[in-house]
């Protein structure tokens, strides 16, 4: 054996030895609750407010995941339903805190069952093979208040908390404008063909999220509301006031942080976030560990 072949031999047999205690550092990691956040992601590879965010398809659909510098004990998650950068502040102080936050992007399917088959494979594919908690934080804002409610009324079991942000509780309401609020006739359109409901259907449709709370009741989710009291495209008596009070039936609860006005620009649908704090420290309480 030549020097060369020696020397390149007990390299190899350097390199072999580190890459198994590396390996075994990141398991041992692992098993604490942690470890490396990156762990297994892959694809097109991106930045978010300084953070590593990935971006891939699942079933079809668009999905990303961010993650932290460290993952926090039991890889806790933020499950973001719709407009991801609007009041991002909280996402990114989870980040900080050791908290993925994912994304799927199941637009003009206004949480219809078809979104949810979608949404499945997604949870699936971060808590099986990537190792993220069983229970994620929901965040549905506006109409991923649709898909956030439907999720958890199919699967109370895999819910930590739930945040929405003037969130949709009843397509009556928006797209279909047939309360008080504006309404979206060509979003209207499109939340029928998702649903496969013709009009007279979907004005009986006993499936919004106002209608299907037992569940969500009887787990005890957390929940967590921020509205505009002069939101004219989701108006809060039909969808935040409406589900609440239908949970308190139930035996439930929800927590609401109001806003007086919206921006006359929005017709009250967004403002400036009054307690980003009040919000992290809400999902801190109930994801921890």
């Amino acid at each position: 054996m030549t020097r060369t072949t020696r020397r390149s031999a007990r390299l190899a047999v350097w390199v072999a030895v580190a890459w198994t205690g590396l390996a075994s550092a990141w398991a041992a990691e692992a098993e604490q609750g942690g470890g490396s956040p990156a762990r297994g992601f892959s694809g097109r590879h991106a930045t978010w407010n300084g953070y590593d965010q990935f971006h891939f398809t699942v079933d079809g659909r668009n999905a990303y995941v961010v993650v932290p510098k460290q993952a926090a004990p039991g890889r806790p998650w933020v499950w973001r339903a719709r407009f991801p950068n609007y009041h991002a502040e909280m996402d990114v102080a989870l980040l900080g805190k050791g908290f993925h936050i994912a994304y799927l992007d199941v637009a003009g399917l206004f949480g219809c069952p078809q979104a949810m088959d979608h949404a499945e494979k997604f949870y699936r594919l971060l808590t099986a093979e990537h190792g993220l908690a069983p229970k994620p934080a929901l965040e549905g804002v506006s109409r991923g208040g649709l898909f956030v409610y439907n999720w958890a009324a199919r699967n109370p079991d895999k819910v930590a908390c739930i945040y929405a942000d003037t969130p949709v509780c009843d397509f009556k309401s928006w797209p279909g404008g047939r309360g008080k609020g504006i309404g979206s006739a060509p979003a209207w359109a499109a939340c029928l063909k998702a649903y496969g409901l013709s009009e007279p259907e979907a004005l009986s449709y006993p499936g919004n999220p106002i209608d299907t709370l037992a569940p969500i009741a009887s787990a005890k989710i957390p929940m967590l509301h921020v509205v505009s009291e002069n939101d004219r495209v989701v108006p809060p008596a039909e969808n935040t006031y409406l589900l609440k009070e239908r949970l308190e039936k139930l035996g439930g609860s929800t927590e609401i942080i109001s806003v007086t006005k919206g921006t006359p620009q929005s017709n009250g649908h967004h403002f400036e976030h009054p307690d980003p704090e009040k919000v992290v420290a809400f999902i801190l309480r109930h994801t921890a560990g």
